[in-house]
């Protein structure tokens, strides 16, 4: 379990919201009702960051779907690359 997921809107429900069988038709419903847990979720940023980390292809994290986490992948990385590093303890 990571630190951030303890204070998780979610924590206390069933995981199943979070992962619909399909984000057409019928789980379109579920999918908003997961995203709307995330709406208000204290830790809704560090959720979408792990998802986006670790390349979660299935369920609703950080208020986004697959189909979303995916279009923002080339965003991340682009501006992970983008940004310079911290200087070292020492560095000037």
């Amino acid at each position: 379990m990571h630190d951030w997921s303890r204070g998780a809107a979610c924590q206390a429900m069933d995981p199943e919201l979070f992962f619909p069988i399909s984000t057409e038709g019928p789980g379109r419903e579920q999918v908003e009702q997961a995203k709307a847990v995330c709406r208000g979720c204290p830790v809704r940023q560090p959720c979408l960051d792990y998802a986006i980390d670790t390349r979660q292809l299935n369920g609703v994290w950080g208020g986004t779907d697959p189909e979303q986490r995916r279009s923002l992948i080339p965003t991340v990385a682009r501006r992970r690359e983008t940004v310079p590093a911290p200087p070292l303890p020492g560095d000037r």
